[in-house]
């Protein structure tokens, strides 16, 4: 994918409290900028898309926040993420063979599964890729080459705010304008993919989290195409234009702006499309 502000953006990076031009990289080697309520950084975030107009902006909440070799914000989808017990390194050329196998049989078992139980839009299902990607992405079935964001600052800020400990961390990605459920972008080597567009209105999940996806376009189908890809290529960092360090301590006390629980951010109960994934590629 092609990063964004080559030149530069305007962002908050640093303890400066004034919005001001700044590059990707300044942006994601910096420790983030630090807010101390949720209407501090809904305000900064308004100020984000004034002033970065021609994109289209997106959130995601980690508590952790990952770095490259550089010492920069990486922010990969879960089939190019570091091995267990390796570091920083992308995984080698076995493992990632391994994963793309499992995503091929997950994609086959659910498309199957869509077919059998008569699910509303399973002929879309069984005829694009990036659709079965995105459902077995958002259900945590196996790895893919796609990253979970949302259009809410809530959703974002509470899934940051999950299992962290001190600050957690809000990313702010811009992406291009979005029309209709998948939006490919050429110039931009990326693909968003509303969730709320091409789930079967049963799947309670996507709705609730106001869930979107990001890919590389043209996407990337099996481990032979990987190749023609760098690792830092494949690496959602490079549509970063914020990155907010949130204190904890006090970042959710107004009690007009409270976090989202885990329970309602994932209504696994209400969810039968969850119950039809969990035993995919088993």
């Amino acid at each position: 994918m092609e990063k964004v502000g080559k030149t530069h953006v305007f962002s908050y990076f640093d303890e400066i409290q004034e919005i001001r031009k700044a590059t990707n990289v300044q942006i994601r080697g910096g420790a983030g900028h630090a807010v101390s309520s949720y209407m501090e950084l809904a305000k900064k975030v308004a100020d984000l898309q004034f002033h970065n107009r021609d994109y289209v902006l997106l959130f995601r909440g980690q508590g952790n926040d990952y770095k490259n070799r550089l010492r920069n914000t990486t922010l990969k989808p879960t089939l190019f993420r570091a091995s267990a017990g390796r570091g920083v390194d992308p995984p080698d050329q076995f493992e990632l063979s391994q994963r793309f196998d499992r995503l091929a049989v997950c994609e086959r078992d659910l498309a199957e599964t869509f077919e059998r139980e008569q699910i509303t839009g399973r002929q879309r299902i069984a005829r694009y890729r990036i659709l079965r990607w995105s459902i077995l992405q958002h259900y945590e079935v196996c790895a893919t080459p796609l990253l979970d964001v949302s259009q809410s600052i809530r959703v974002a800020a509470s899934f940051a705010s999950f299992g962290a400990r001190g600050d957690a961390f809000f990313y702010v990605l811009a992406v291009p304008n979005i029309s209709g459920a998948v939006t490919a972008s050429a110039e931009a080597g990326l693909q968003v993919i509303k969730l709320a567009g091409i789930c079967p209105p049963d799947a309670v999940r996507p709705h609730i989290q106001e869930g979107f996806l990001l890919g590389e376009y043209p996407e990337m189908p099996d481990f032979d195409q990987k190749r023609y890809y760098a690792p830092y290529e494949i690496d959602f960092g490079r549509r970063l234009i914020a990155k907010f360090r949130l204190d904890l301590r006090r970042f959710w006390s107004d009690p007009n702006f409270t976090k989202i629980e885990h329970e309602a951010l994932y209504p696994n109960l209400h969810d039968p499309l969850l119950n039809l994934l969990k035993n995919l590629g088993s």
